[in-house]
């Protein structure tokens, strides 16, 4: 027996054999979007990966420079050094849709100046290390920004997998299930109904004709 309650009417099988078609049709298009999204996904870690990797070995290699520029100025000198503005840059957030899901996209777009207008402070009171580690920060900074956007597309996109994995499984293992066992209950009543009116039919129409031939005795008789 189905284990939803439905009325076992033709009208009601109509329902849900709609619905049932519905359910399949939906259940193919989220497994279709959940494919995608997986191999749109591994793609993406690859890529988040080897960003990872190049910012840190990136991150590693400023440190190591700045620590060479504070052990040659020391510290509060670099700190005075840093404090002079350098290149200004805007990152101007948009967003794309990939299979369904907004993500970030980040354009980083700085102001034209000369490499040497990179470093704002007086290059009689600093050392030739704190150039290289200023340089060495700018090249991976825009790294670092595009690691981000790729690291939060991946949390965003994991999370609409789940979200996807979930109605797929919805469908697959209760949805279509559970109409497919209401269609069957229906379609079993429904018979059994048609069954039971055939039997009742033929009762009758038994009836109908022993009442019709103890009439003909009756008539015989009287002649």
């Amino acid at each position: 027996m189905a284990s939803i309650m439905v009325n076992p009417t033709r009208m009601e099988l109509t329902k849900l054999k709609k619905k049932l078609i519905t359910a399949r049709r939906g259940h193919k298009l989220l497994k279709d979007k959940r494919d995608e999204l997986m191999r749109q996904f591994l793609e993406l870690i690859k890529d988040n990966m080897a960003l990872r990797e190049k910012v840190e070995s990136g991150i590693l290699e400023t440190n190591r420079k700045f620590v060479f520029a504070k052990a040659i100025m020391g510290e509060a000198a670099v700190n005075v050094a840093l404090l002079a503005t350098g290149q200004r840059m805007t990152v101007e957030v948009k967003n794309r849709n990939i299979m369904s899901v907004l993500v970030p996209e980040f354009d980083c777009k700085a102001e034209e100046i000369m490499k040497s207008d990179m470093y704002r402070y007086g290059f009689a009171f600093t050392s030739q290390d704190l150039d290289f580690a200023v340089r060495s920060l700018s090249e991976v900074f825009l790294d670092m920004l595009k690691l981000a956007e790729v690291e939060k597309t991946c949390q965003l996109m994991a999370s609409e997998i789940e979200k996807t994995r979930r109605r797929v499984n919805a469908l697959e293992h209760v949805v279509i299930p559970e109409t497919q066992r209401g269609i069957r209950y229906i379609t079993m009543k429904l018979d059994e109904n048609e069954r039971s009116t055939q039997v009742r039919l033929m009762k009758v129409k038994d009836m109908m004709i022993r009442e019709l031939i103890g009439e003909n005795k009756y008539l015989s008789s009287e002649k």
